[in-house]
């Protein structure tokens, strides 16, 4: 890059951090009285002036001062060479918290309660989707005599339970066997290839389990299939009216796309891959409703495979290094707990 180029890209960045900061239009003697540019008021000027016209910055009024575009936080973006790093104090913190979680749904909501503390943003989180989930145990619990619960534990944490009504009787010995068989079936499968298993077992079911095997199969495919109602996990919109000047007549709709699970898993749509941030600026944003903010997201997981993805809806004028890094480290926990590391 030449020097020229490197030297409006620092004007460009020192924009964006005032702009972030103060929400205030920008001015040329504002950057040279704050930030250490080694160039006069002149050239800082002749620097503006040129990024204005490649479209990196804009004027909103008839003020001396200049805003950045969404091309502006692109580029900006795109040069981050560092990510602000998370204190210590905040990884610990971030680890404590997680870890007291009692069980997968407790993991999805602290984290996006902490997402959104920590970028003071909107946090989405989505379940882990149940394609790339194994299973790690079906537990058959005898409730009466004629009525059972099954209880379906994934690799993730997911834990679904379903009532079997059998229409007869059965006895300890039975649910026993029931267990073995569905067990040893079943563990160690993605779901996929366990809704598939599942429906072979009654076939080869001694007769006297056939009845109660084909009962108990019939509902516990319910469970191997994707729920979409439960997808998502959402925290922290109210801190999008902390920021109503941000989004000019349109945070109407902003909330109205976020109450559309839809919208929030075309934007989780991009993390394919754990631990890859992405980030949408603007009009970048798909949906119409969504291009006055900013979407940070990442896929979370373990060892290549994705879970599910996560990150922060916001205002283009959002603190990027800071909120890619908190996104980045949450994420990192939860793949970890949910993989059991």
């Amino acid at each position: 890059m030449a020097s020229a180029d490197e030297r409006r890209f620092e004007v460009l960045r020192a924009i964006v951090a005032d702009y972030v900061s103060n929400h205030e239009p920008v001015g040329s003697k504002a950057l040279v009285d704050r930030h250490n540019l080694g160039v006069s008021s002149a050239t800082v000027r002749n620097d503006m002036a040129a990024l204005e016209e490649d479209g990196y910055i804009t004027q909103p009024h008839t003020s001396a001062g200049r805003i950045p575009t969404d091309k502006g936080y692109r580029l900006f973006v795109d040069k981050l060479s560092e990510v602000k790093p998370l204190s210590g104090a905040e990884r610990r913190a971030i680890g404590q918290f997680l870890e007291g979680a009692l069980d997968l749904d407790d993991v999805l909501r602290r984290s996006v309660r902490l997402l959104a503390q920590l970028t003071r943003q909107v946090a989405v989180v989505q379940y882990p989707t149940l394609t790339n989930s194994t299973v790690r145990h079906v537990e058959v619990v005898l409730l009466t005599p004629a009525r059972l619960m099954l209880v379906l534990i994934t690799d993730t944490g997911r834990v679904d339970q379903r009532i079997v009504d059998l229409g007869d009787v059965i006895s300890d010995d039975s649910v026993a066997r029931l267990r073995d068989v569905l067990n040893s079936a079943l563990q160690g499968h993605r779901l996929a290839e366990a809704a598939a298993k599942v429906s072979e077992l009654p076939e080869h079911a001694p007769a006297e389990l056939r009845d109660a095997m084909t009962r108990v199969c019939t509902v516990l495919v319910e469970s191997l299939v994707e729920h979409p109602e439960e997808r998502l996990v959402l925290g922290g919109t109210a801190n999008l009216t902390r920021n109503v000047a941000d989004f000019p007549g349109s945070l109407r709709q902003v909330l109205e796309a976020l109450e559309e699970q839809v919208v929030v898993l075309k934007l989780l749509a991009a993390a394919r891959n754990p631990g890859a941030i992405t980030v949408r600026i603007g009009e970048e944003n798909e949906d119409e409703q969504m291009r006055s903010t900013s979407v940070v997201s990442i896929g979370y997981g373990s060892d290549e495979v994705l879970m599910g993805g996560m990150g922060v809806v916001g205002p283009t004028r959002m603190d990027y290094p800071g909120t890619i890094a908190a996104v980045r480290a949450v994420a990192n926990y939860v793949g970890q707990i949910l993989s059991g590391k």
